[in-house]
């Protein structure tokens, strides 16, 4: 065995150690059969080019970019980790399985080819001829020759009257195409990358018949989905280094928004003394299936680092806060505010109802916690579902589907 081949395991089983630590730190478990697969696939392969202490990093490598966008990644390994677990946790188990994997990295398909055994099979697609020739070299040089590799929009079926078990997107989508549920076998799972008022959440939704329902969920981040699937998402410059997300068909004049920020900043704090283990993932969504009920624009606020170290903004994540924008007035959900050990929740708000703006967030951030911390069930219906047979929720209505976002205690 080479030099190099005891560097790389070694580098691959500490990084597999510290996604279980990761793992466990969250509240889950890294599934043994995705430790397994993990350990045993070199994920240098797939990120030629790449030092090899930089391939075991438990990040995004970007494997190609269009101008400034990032179009292709082999995704980082926690994200992975968690949704090959999303999978096998809704499947019960992965060997055997027939997969479609949409994105193709080369390394998530290997991962699954591993999972799967010789009875299962693995078929990755990618609209990007130029992924799927480096998928396909990737994955032969690692000795998954086996995989099968399409050059394909998959927003259509990929061989028509074929059923797959998983259906895996590794690309962010903003809605459902209707391939992926056909394509799936009846109590067969899809997992996506979904976004949905701007926050991408990664559903695992088991199919019944027309319709999906999902059974978990990770708070996730992917290159947008190409083809006819994508779906452009529009900002808004709000201040330097500061930007307002629209994701949902707003239509904001961005007259409207200039100087709001230099306005008196009003707070409001909902008097909670919550653990450092408190999970605030779900909140968001809360926020955004409530307040939207009450205000014409909810939006999503995102700022960089010199924009949050200079005090112009002060949110809860500057890669995403939820925020809304009534009326002359702008308010979003503040960084925490700690005592001790102890942490509380808060809104800042700017315009001419700021501080009520600021209190009618905080009361729904109060009313998410005394509910038990709720977790988001996600229905998928096809688009022209009528209301009467969609379920209690708030209803997002997208191009090919009808979302509906319901709450239940943990």
């Amino acid at each position: 065995m080479s030099v190099g081949t005891i560097d790389s395991e070694s580098l691959r089983n500490e990084m597999v150690d510290r996604l279980a630590s990761d793992h466990h730190a969250k509240g889950l478990a890294l599934r043994p059969e995705v430790e397994a697969a993990m350990r045993a696939v070199p994920r240098e392969l797939y990120t030629p080019g790449i030092p090899l202490e930089e391939a075991y990093e438990n990040t995004a490598i970007i494997t190609k970019r269009v101008g400034e966008e990032n179009i292709s990644s082999v995704s980082a390994p926690f994200l992975i980790a968690e949704m090959l677990g999303q999978a096998a946790d809704a499947l019960g188990r992965l060997e055997g399985r027939h997969v479609l994997e949409v994105g193709s990295g080369g390394y998530n398909a290997s991962l699954l080819r591993e999972l799967v055994g010789p009875a299962g099979s693995v078929t990755t697609v990618d609209i990007d001829p130029d992924v799927t020739d480096r998928a396909a070299a990737c994955l032969e040089a690692a000795g998954y020759d086996d995989v099968i590799v399409v050059c394909a929009d998959a927003e259509q079926p990929i061989k028509p009257g074929r059923r797959y078990d998983l259906i895996i997107v590794t690309a962010g989508a903003w809605d459902v195409a209707p391939a992926w549920r056909d394509q799936l076998t009846e109590d067969g799972v899809l997992v996506v990358p979904l976004r949905t008022f701007g926050m991408t959440r990664s559903w695992a939704l088991r199919r019944s018949g027309d319709r999906l329902v999902s059974e978990s969920h990770r708070q996730c981040g992917f290159v947008s989905i190409q083809g006819a699937g994508a779906h452009e998402m529009r900002y808004i410059d709000f201040a330097e280094g500061v930007h307002l997300r629209l994701d949902e068909g707003q239509q904001i004049d961005p007259a409207v928004v200039a100087g709001l920020l230099t306005k008196p900043r009003e707070e409001a704090w909902a008097g909670l003394s919550l653990p450092p283990r408190t999970v605030l993932a779900d909140l968001n969504l809360w926020l955004a299936t409530h307040l939207i009920r009450e205000v014409r624009e909810f939006v999503v606020l995102s700022a960089q680092e010199a924009a949050v170290a200079s005090g112009i903004v002060a949110p809860s994540w500057r890669f995403g806060t939820p925020a809304t924008l009534h009326d002359g007035t702008f308010a979003y959900r503040s960084a925490l505010r700690w005592t001790g050990r102890l942490f509380d929740l808060g809104a800042y708000a700017h315009g001419p109802d700021a501080a009520a703006a600021a209190g009618r967030m905080v009361e729904h951030m109060r009313a998410w916690v005394d509910a038990g911390s709720p977790s988001p069930v996600l229905h998928v219906l096809p688009a022209h579902a009528p209301d009467g047979d969609l379920p209690d929720g708030v209803v997002l209505d997208k191009r090919n589907s009808r979302l509906v976002l319901a709450f239940t205690s943990r």
